[in-house]
């Protein structure tokens, strides 16, 4: 088996006690707080398989309250998160869930305010990596581990040409994309992994293309 780094092998700089469990759940929260592109006035965290069972005990749940808000794998404060989440006015649940999800450290964060509602979906997949795999319904895929943006647009043509030239106009290249649909002619999602942050220039470029509803960025 190649390991691309030595964190492949011993995992994250974290907060204990498991990588997957803590690490990973932080990770996920944090990801949550970035596409809601805010602090949080609520959270629901329902958990399945593993997460599920051991939330507690392995403190999956104070990592992602830490995650949503905005603490690194690393931060002490994860230890403290519930604290910190009742003094920025943030209330949160959690909900162990039974139903059969396809990997076995899987969490589904609803987090909102008086303005909108975001649901994602993110699974632990061991050493603090994560994938995003459901975002407002929509299938996706996303490491977390790269800048990306994620645009919500009309299913149309030229849509895709007009993100990816204006990406081109100010040289930022494109590691990885991917896009879905609920249903044709509606909806779609187009999630774009970049080599470098997008600047806020780039962002509101973006939101002025025709037939783009939002665009939110993650930062590296």
């Amino acid at each position: 088996m190649k390991f691309k780094s030595v964190f492949d092998i011993i995992g994250p700089v974290m907060i204990g006690p498991s990588s997957s469990h803590t690490a990973g759940a932080a990770r996920i929260g944090r990801v949550a707080r970035d596409l809601f592109g805010r602090q949080p006035q609520w959270a629901k965290v329902h958990l399945y398989g593993s997460f599920a069972e051991t939330y507690k005990g392995h403190s999956t749940d104070v990592a992602i309250i830490g995650g949503l808000l905005d603490y690194d794998t690393f931060d002490e404060r994860i230890k403290t998160s519930f604290e910190e989440a009742d003094k920025a006015g943030m209330s949160y649940e959690f909900i162990p869930e039974t139903g059969h999800v396809d990997h076995p450290n899987t969490a589904r964060i609803v987090i909102g305010d008086q303005d909108s509602e975001m649901s994602m979906m993110g699974i632990s997949i061991g050493g603090g990596k994560i994938e995003i795999t459901e975002l407002n319904g929509f299938p996706l895929r996303l490491s977390g581990n790269h800048p990306a943006i994620l645009v919500v647009h009309e299913d149309r043509s030229g849509c895709i040409a007009n993100v990816a030239n204006c990406l081109y106009k100010y040289d930022i290249n494109i590691g990885h994309m991917e896009v879905s649909r609920k249903e044709r002619g509606h909806m779609a999602l187009m999630v774009i992994e970049v080599d470098q942050n997008v600047d806020k220039e780039v962002m509101d470029e973006l939101k002025k293309l025709p037939n783009i509803t939002q665009v939110t960025r993650i930062a590296d």
